[in-house]
């Protein structure tokens, strides 16, 4: 089980974070901070079972609540609020207020508009905010608005100088692998994408596909650990 505690943001204003201590097997010298996307808090379904299954394979997790979802708002913040929520979240881990979340590298990162505020955060020039992130998990990254491709959210990706991990949906309505392909041969930082054939924002499949969700479920978070030990621990094994 997760345990509860307060971040603050501003003089006035704290949000509700979760600490998924990692598992005392195979335990990873990494922490990961994992933000919501726009339309759910830490609490759904999704992050809850991605921070249990990650922390059950030895790293630790930590998600959040933006302000505006702690306050039950629909409509979320501007982007300068939720990246100082972000932010405010990263100095507090750094400060080592997160007691059980174990100690080593930093990746963060989120689902849909989490990961891009993450990654909004990681490319500032504030070197006091970025030179401590040790890489980026995005899983679905938001790329455009469904049916605007356009109005691409790319601009600000070269700038990051941490090692990146793409977990995008052959479905997405946000952006497909296809599309991202040409925005990430751009980068200069180590960047990988992880494919998902069949399926959506969500990472979820159909139920014909030819995975089932348990088997996506599985290959996901095999990529992700498996990123983990190759990209930012430099593990041989």
């Amino acid at each position: 089980m997760p345990t509860t505690t307060k971040v603050s943001i501003t003089a006035t204003d704290e949000v509700t974070a979760l600490i998924y201590p990692p598992g005392k097997k195979g335990r990873l010298p990494v922490a990961i901070v994992l933000a919501h996307g726009a339309g759910a808090n830490q609490s759904s379904p999704f992050m809850v079972r991605m921070a249990t299954d990650l922390a059950g394979r030895g790293i630790g997790c930590l998600t959040f609540n933006f302000l505006y979802t702690e306050r039950r708002r629909r409509i979320p913040d501007r982007n300068d609020a939720l990246e100082l929520c972000y932010r405010k979240v990263i100095e507090a881990f750094h400060d080592g207020k997160f007691r059980g979340l174990g100690e080593g590298k930093l990746v963060i990162g989120g689902k849909s508009m989490g990961g891009r505020i993450a990654s909004q955060v990681a490319a500032a020039h504030d070197a006091n905010i970025d030179v401590d992130i040790a890489g980026l998990l995005f899983l679905g990254y938001p790329l455009h608005p469904p049916g605007q491709p356009e109005k691409l959210r790319d601009a600000h990706l070269p700038s990051i100088k941490a090692p990146m991990l793409f977990v995008q949906g052959a479905r997405d309505a946000f952006g497909t692998p296809e599309e991202l392909r040409p925005i990430l041969k751009r980068m200069k930082a180590p960047v990988e994408l992880c494919a998902i054939e069949g399926a959506d924002h969500s990472l979820k499949v159909p139920k014909k596909a030819s995975r089932s969700q348990a088997e996506v479920d599985t290959l996901v978070l095999d990529t992700i650990e498996t990123w983990i030990k190759r990209a930012i621990l430099k593990s041989t094994r």
